[in-house]
């Protein structure tokens, strides 16, 4: 029988080029930093400081102010980009 789907975050890794989220499912989500500006122009331990949120399914970046998802993250979607939405980086 086959293990039912987990996307809850289990370990999150970064390097100067990808986000890599471990699901607790045994599945990693590795993304493009350049989809996240702020981890992408954080430094190594800014991007090193992060908590589960939203019940398991969340990652926050408290230094950061940076949220992203696991739904986000598999769905593919990339941080708005600032200049259609109004907002500063």
């Amino acid at each position: 029988m086959a293990k039912a789907a987990d996307q809850r975050v289990q370990c999150v890794r970064t390097d100067k080029q990808k986000l890599c989220v471990d699901l607790m499912d045994g599945r990693t989500i590795s993304v493009p930093l350049a989809w996240f500006p702020r981890l992408l122009n954080a430094t190594q331990e800014q991007r090193d400081n992060w908590v589960v949120s939203g019940g398991g399914y969340g990652i926050h970046w408290p230094d950061l102010d940076e949220d992203l998802s696991t739904e986000g993250l598999l769905r593919g979607a990339p941080a708005p980009d600032p200049q259609f939405t109004g907002s500063n980086p």
